[in-house]
Protein backbone atom coordinates (compact mmCIF):
# COMPACT_ATOMS: atom_id res chain seq x y z
CA UNK A 1 0.00 0.00 0.00
CA UNK A 2 1.56 3.44 -0.58
CA UNK A 3 2.20 5.90 2.18
CA UNK A 4 2.78 8.97 2.97
CA UNK A 5 1.79 12.31 1.86
CA UNK A 6 0.41 11.34 -1.68
CA UNK A 7 -0.83 14.30 -4.08
CA UNK A 8 0.02 18.13 -5.20
CA UNK A 9 -0.11 21.41 -3.76
CA UNK A 10 -3.41 21.35 -5.49
CA UNK A 11 -4.72 18.50 -3.61
CA UNK A 12 -3.24 15.93 -1.33
CA UNK A 13 -5.28 12.27 -0.91
CA UNK A 14 -6.55 11.18 2.33
CA UNK A 15 -5.62 7.73 3.33
CA UNK A 16 -9.10 6.34 2.32
CA UNK A 17 -8.22 7.63 -1.07
CA UNK A 18 -4.25 6.54 -1.56
CA UNK A 19 -5.73 3.03 -0.67
CA UNK A 20 -8.29 3.02 -3.28
CA UNK A 21 -5.55 4.46 -5.78
CA UNK A 22 -2.98 1.49 -4.77
CA UNK A 23 -5.49 -1.40 -5.20
CA UNK A 24 -6.65 -0.15 -8.90
CA UNK A 25 -4.04 -1.66 -10.63
CA UNK A 26 -6.19 -3.92 -13.22
CA UNK A 27 -6.85 -2.45 -16.95
CA UNK A 28 -9.15 -3.04 -19.29
CA UNK A 29 -7.37 -6.20 -21.61
CA UNK A 30 -6.08 -4.87 -25.30
CA UNK A 31 -9.07 -6.14 -27.44
CA UNK A 32 -11.68 -3.94 -25.03
CA UNK A 33 -9.45 -1.00 -25.36
CA UNK A 34 -9.64 -1.50 -29.59
CA UNK A 35 -12.86 -1.00 -29.33
CA UNK A 36 -13.08 1.87 -27.23
CA UNK A 37 -10.87 4.01 -29.74
CA UNK A 38 -12.57 2.24 -33.09
CA UNK A 39 -16.46 3.03 -30.96
CA UNK A 40 -15.22 6.91 -29.78
CA UNK A 41 -16.59 8.93 -32.78
CA UNK A 42 -19.84 6.73 -32.28
CA UNK A 43 -19.51 6.73 -28.44
CA UNK A 44 -19.19 10.69 -28.40
CA UNK A 45 -22.60 11.32 -31.26
CA UNK A 46 -24.61 8.90 -28.92
CA UNK A 47 -24.18 11.42 -25.91
CA UNK A 48 -25.08 14.15 -27.92
CA UNK A 49 -28.17 12.28 -29.52
CA UNK A 50 -29.06 11.33 -25.90
CA UNK A 51 -28.49 14.88 -24.01
CA UNK A 52 -28.72 17.37 -27.25
CA UNK A 53 -27.82 20.58 -25.59
CA UNK A 54 -28.68 19.85 -22.47
CA UNK A 55 -25.10 18.51 -20.36
CA UNK A 56 -22.95 21.13 -20.49
CA UNK A 57 -23.68 24.30 -18.90
CA UNK A 58 -22.33 27.30 -21.17
CA UNK A 59 -18.77 28.67 -20.12
CA UNK A 60 -18.92 32.02 -18.90
CA UNK A 61 -15.83 31.98 -17.28
CA UNK A 62 -13.42 31.74 -20.15
CA UNK A 63 -12.67 35.32 -20.54
CA UNK A 64 -12.35 35.59 -17.31
CA UNK A 65 -9.69 32.94 -16.94
CA UNK A 66 -8.19 34.04 -20.30
CA UNK A 67 -7.70 37.28 -21.20
CA UNK A 68 -6.28 35.85 -24.72
CA UNK A 69 -9.97 35.96 -25.29
CA UNK A 70 -10.97 39.36 -24.85
CA UNK A 71 -9.73 40.63 -27.89
CA UNK A 72 -10.53 44.35 -28.11
CA UNK A 73 -9.87 45.40 -31.62
CA UNK A 74 -8.08 48.24 -32.54
CA UNK A 75 -9.45 50.12 -35.36
CA UNK A 76 -8.29 49.17 -39.37
CA UNK A 77 -6.65 45.93 -37.71
CA UNK A 78 -7.29 42.60 -39.33
CA UNK A 79 -9.87 40.89 -37.58
CA UNK A 80 -8.35 37.71 -35.61
CA UNK A 81 -9.33 34.01 -35.72
CA UNK A 82 -9.68 31.66 -32.99
CA UNK A 83 -10.01 28.32 -33.73
CA UNK A 84 -12.22 25.67 -31.10
CA UNK A 85 -10.85 21.64 -31.33
CA UNK A 86 -13.66 19.57 -29.55
CA UNK A 87 -16.18 22.60 -29.72
CA UNK A 88 -19.15 20.09 -28.81
CA UNK A 89 -22.68 21.51 -28.87
CA UNK A 90 -20.96 25.27 -28.50
CA UNK A 91 -21.27 25.77 -24.79
CA UNK A 92 -17.97 27.75 -25.18
CA UNK A 93 -18.63 29.83 -28.36
CA UNK A 94 -21.53 30.85 -28.38
CA UNK A 95 -21.52 32.95 -24.62
CA UNK A 96 -18.30 34.44 -27.05
CA UNK A 97 -20.93 35.75 -29.67
CA UNK A 98 -23.49 36.57 -27.49
CA UNK A 99 -21.32 39.00 -25.46
CA UNK A 100 -19.69 40.35 -28.84
CA UNK A 101 -16.05 39.59 -29.82
CA UNK A 102 -13.86 40.18 -31.89
CA UNK A 103 -12.48 36.86 -33.45
CA UNK A 104 -13.67 34.99 -36.28
CA UNK A 105 -14.41 31.72 -34.86
CA UNK A 106 -13.36 28.33 -36.67
CA UNK A 107 -15.17 25.83 -34.18
CA UNK A 108 -14.18 21.86 -35.03
CA UNK A 109 -15.60 18.47 -33.52
CA UNK A 110 -15.20 14.48 -34.87
CA UNK A 111 -19.25 14.34 -33.63
CA UNK A 112 -21.17 14.99 -36.81
CA UNK A 113 -24.29 15.46 -34.59
CA UNK A 114 -22.87 17.90 -32.40
CA UNK A 115 -21.92 19.93 -35.32
CA UNK A 116 -25.49 19.56 -36.37
CA UNK A 117 -26.34 21.11 -33.18
CA UNK A 118 -24.31 23.84 -33.24
CA UNK A 119 -25.45 25.02 -36.94
CA UNK A 120 -29.38 24.82 -35.52
CA UNK A 121 -28.21 27.08 -32.61
CA UNK A 122 -30.21 30.86 -33.08
CA UNK A 123 -26.55 32.58 -32.30
CA UNK A 124 -25.12 30.77 -35.14
CA UNK A 125 -23.92 33.12 -38.59
CA UNK A 126 -21.14 32.09 -41.13
CA UNK A 127 -20.28 35.77 -40.91
CA UNK A 128 -18.72 35.02 -38.15
CA UNK A 129 -18.41 31.49 -37.34
CA UNK A 130 -17.19 28.19 -39.28
CA UNK A 131 -18.09 25.44 -37.40
CA UNK A 132 -17.23 21.41 -39.38
CA UNK A 133 -16.41 18.20 -38.64
CA UNK A 134 -13.07 16.82 -37.65
CA UNK A 135 -10.74 14.34 -36.10
CA UNK A 136 -8.42 15.62 -35.15
CA UNK A 137 -6.77 12.47 -34.40
CA UNK A 138 -6.38 11.76 -38.14
CA UNK A 139 -7.41 14.90 -40.26
CA UNK A 140 -4.84 17.35 -40.78
CA UNK A 141 -6.44 20.61 -39.65
CA UNK A 142 -4.36 22.53 -42.31
CA UNK A 143 -6.69 21.35 -45.36
CA UNK A 144 -9.49 22.95 -43.30
CA UNK A 145 -7.77 26.06 -42.05
CA UNK A 146 -4.75 27.60 -43.61
CA UNK A 147 -1.56 27.22 -41.92
CA UNK A 148 -0.22 29.92 -39.70
CA UNK A 149 -3.12 31.96 -39.50
CA UNK A 150 -4.76 31.03 -36.16
CA UNK A 151 -4.08 34.24 -33.51
CA UNK A 152 -5.63 32.19 -30.81
CA UNK A 153 -6.76 28.39 -30.49
CA UNK A 154 -8.68 26.47 -27.46
CA UNK A 155 -9.19 22.88 -26.11
CA UNK A 156 -11.18 22.93 -23.05
CA UNK A 157 -11.63 19.60 -21.90
CA UNK A 158 -10.74 17.80 -24.92
CA UNK A 159 -7.23 16.63 -25.08
CA UNK A 160 -8.27 14.59 -21.89
CA UNK A 161 -10.98 12.23 -24.37
CA UNK A 162 -7.83 11.43 -26.97
CA UNK A 163 -5.83 8.48 -26.18
CA UNK A 164 -2.42 9.30 -24.80
CA UNK A 165 -0.58 7.63 -27.72
CA UNK A 166 -2.42 10.11 -30.26
CA UNK A 167 -2.12 13.38 -28.03
CA UNK A 168 1.57 14.33 -29.71
CA UNK A 169 -0.32 13.88 -33.20
CA UNK A 170 -3.01 16.31 -32.32
CA UNK A 171 -0.95 18.54 -30.34
CA UNK A 172 1.58 18.91 -33.94
CA UNK A 173 -1.55 19.13 -36.02
CA UNK A 174 -3.05 22.34 -33.86
CA UNK A 175 0.74 23.61 -33.49
CA UNK A 176 0.94 24.04 -37.95
CA UNK A 177 -2.20 26.38 -37.95
CA UNK A 178 -1.61 28.61 -35.23
CA UNK A 179 0.38 31.39 -36.49
CA UNK A 180 3.96 32.12 -34.91
CA UNK A 181 3.63 34.39 -31.79
CA UNK A 182 0.02 32.86 -31.50
CA UNK A 183 -1.16 30.98 -28.78
CA UNK A 184 -3.23 27.62 -27.51
CA UNK A 185 -5.34 27.57 -24.30
CA UNK A 186 -6.01 24.57 -22.14
CA UNK A 187 -8.05 23.46 -19.83
CA UNK A 188 -8.57 20.19 -18.46
CA UNK A 189 -8.70 17.62 -15.63
CA UNK A 190 -6.03 17.35 -13.20
CA UNK A 191 -4.76 14.65 -11.69
CA UNK A 192 -6.39 13.23 -8.20
CA UNK A 193 -9.39 15.63 -9.49
CA UNK A 194 -12.75 13.89 -7.69
CA UNK A 195 -14.02 12.26 -10.42
CA UNK A 196 -10.64 10.21 -10.96
CA UNK A 197 -11.13 8.98 -7.75
CA UNK A 198 -14.64 8.19 -8.06
CA UNK A 199 -13.89 5.27 -10.77
CA UNK A 200 -14.89 1.66 -9.31
CA UNK A 201 -12.91 -1.52 -10.90
CA UNK A 202 -13.38 -2.23 -14.28
CA UNK A 203 -12.84 1.24 -15.23
CA UNK A 204 -8.98 1.94 -16.10
CA UNK A 205 -7.83 1.85 -19.21
CA UNK A 206 -3.63 3.27 -18.22
CA UNK A 207 -2.32 4.82 -15.59
CA UNK A 208 -4.25 8.27 -15.34
CA UNK A 209 -6.57 6.70 -17.64
CA UNK A 210 -10.01 5.79 -17.66
CA UNK A 211 -13.53 4.70 -19.60
CA UNK A 212 -16.87 5.97 -17.94
CA UNK A 213 -20.08 3.75 -18.10
CA UNK A 214 -20.79 5.47 -21.77
CA UNK A 215 -17.80 4.67 -23.41
CA UNK A 216 -16.04 7.93 -23.34
CA UNK A 217 -12.64 8.14 -21.52
CA UNK A 218 -10.71 10.55 -19.47
CA UNK A 219 -7.12 11.65 -18.80
CA UNK A 220 -6.35 13.04 -16.01
CA UNK A 221 -2.85 15.53 -16.21
CA UNK A 222 -0.56 16.12 -14.30
CA UNK A 223 1.55 19.49 -14.68
CA UNK A 224 4.54 17.47 -15.80
CA UNK A 225 2.99 15.60 -18.20
CA UNK A 226 1.47 18.24 -19.65
CA UNK A 227 4.60 20.38 -20.10
CA UNK A 228 6.45 16.99 -21.82
CA UNK A 229 3.53 16.85 -24.67
CA UNK A 230 3.51 20.63 -25.19
CA UNK A 231 6.91 21.18 -25.07
CA UNK A 232 8.09 18.38 -27.31
CA UNK A 233 5.23 19.33 -29.85
CA UNK A 234 6.85 22.66 -30.28
CA UNK A 235 5.31 25.51 -28.00
CA UNK A 236 6.89 27.71 -25.30
CA UNK A 237 5.55 27.27 -21.86
CA UNK A 238 3.56 30.84 -20.75
CA UNK A 239 1.56 29.01 -17.80
CA UNK A 240 0.73 25.73 -16.93
CA UNK A 241 -0.51 25.21 -12.89
CA UNK A 242 -3.30 23.25 -11.69
CA UNK A 243 -6.85 25.41 -10.69
CA UNK A 244 -8.61 24.34 -7.40
CA UNK A 245 -12.22 24.61 -7.37
CA UNK A 246 -14.97 23.11 -5.09
CA UNK A 247 -18.09 21.97 -6.46
CA UNK A 248 -20.74 22.15 -3.88
CA UNK A 249 -24.23 20.45 -3.61
CA UNK A 250 -26.33 22.02 -1.23
CA UNK A 251 -29.04 19.81 -0.87
CA UNK A 252 -26.78 16.88 0.43
CA UNK A 253 -24.71 19.13 2.25
CA UNK A 254 -21.75 17.83 -0.25
CA UNK A 255 -18.47 19.57 -1.07
CA UNK A 256 -16.52 18.14 -3.88
CA UNK A 257 -13.16 19.04 -4.41
CA UNK A 258 -12.30 19.62 -8.18
CA UNK A 259 -8.64 20.08 -9.94
CA UNK A 260 -8.13 21.00 -13.34
CA UNK A 261 -5.10 21.48 -15.44
CA UNK A 262 -4.98 25.08 -17.05
CA UNK A 263 -2.25 26.15 -19.61
CA UNK A 264 -0.87 29.02 -21.75
CA UNK A 265 1.03 28.02 -24.59
CA UNK A 266 2.72 29.97 -27.34
CA UNK A 267 4.08 29.10 -30.54
CA UNK A 268 7.96 30.84 -31.12
CA UNK A 269 7.46 33.20 -32.96
CA UNK A 270 10.52 31.75 -35.72
CA UNK A 271 8.48 28.89 -35.47
CA UNK A 272 8.78 26.98 -39.12
CA UNK A 273 7.14 23.14 -39.01
CA UNK A 274 8.39 21.51 -42.31
CA UNK A 275 6.84 18.18 -40.80
CA UNK A 276 3.81 16.66 -39.34
CA UNK A 277 4.34 13.64 -36.84
CA UNK A 278 1.97 10.90 -38.24
CA UNK A 279 0.99 8.22 -36.15
CA UNK A 280 1.93 4.60 -36.46
CA UNK A 281 -1.08 2.38 -37.18
CA UNK A 282 -2.00 -1.71 -36.38
CA UNK A 283 -3.13 -3.89 -39.03
CA UNK A 284 -6.33 -2.84 -37.87
CA UNK A 285 -5.88 1.19 -37.53
CA UNK A 286 -5.96 1.52 -34.10
CA UNK A 287 -2.67 2.55 -32.08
Amino acid sequence: MLTGNIGHYARILSNEEIEKLSKDKIVLNEFKQNKLEVEAKKNWDLFYKRNKTNFFKDRHWTKREFEELANNLIENDPKPFLLEIGCGVGNFIFPLISEGTAFFIHACDFSPRAIDLVKKNDLYNPDICNAFVCDVTKDMLNEKISPNSIDVATMIFVLSAIHPDKMHFVLKNVFEVIRPGGMLLIRDYGLYDQAMLRFGPGHKLDENFYVRQDGTRAFYFSEEYLEKLITEAGFEIVENKYVSRETVNHKESICVPRVYIQGKFSKPKYANLNEIYQPKKSVEGVI
